[in-house]
Order: structure tokens, then sequence, then C-alpha cells
């Protein structure tokens, strides 16, 4: 069973990547976490690490704490 809240992140995630107009390739590039990883988190198939979480925020323009709220 997985976690709704890894499922949220990585729909959040996937939403913020197709807003920008960012396939999966795009975003490996710019924030230098691999495509396969990111499909995972954006799946809810992984738990994301500290540092990746970091990395994707960035290269999407936005903070951590803009990337953890749900409520938008």
């Amino acid at each position: 069973m997985k976690d709704d809240r890894l499922l949220q992140l990585g729909q959040k995630i996937r939403y913020e990547r197709l807003k920008k107009g960012f396939s999966q390739e795009d975003l490996e590039e710019k924030s230098l976490v691999s495509r396969r990883t990111i499909s995972e988190i954006e799946r809810g198939n992984a738990d994301i690490r500290y540092t990746n979480l970091y990395q994707i925020a960035n290269a999407l323009d936005m903070s951590v704490s803009e990337l953890l709220d749900f409520n938008l």
C-alpha cells in the first residue's frame, strides 16, 4: 500500500513539471535527479531523499515549502 503523502507529493511534482512544460528528461537535466527517480517519485513509489526534494524544487523555481503545500 502506497503512502498517501508520497502520492500527493508525486502528483504535485508532476503537476508543477507539466505546468512549466518540462518533460521528465528536462527535469532530470535541470535538477540532476535521474529520470527513473523522478518517475518513481511521481508515481508515489519512492520515498524522496531530502537532497532530491531540494534539487527538484530549485529546478521548478519553487521553495520546498511551496512544493509541500498540497492545498493549492
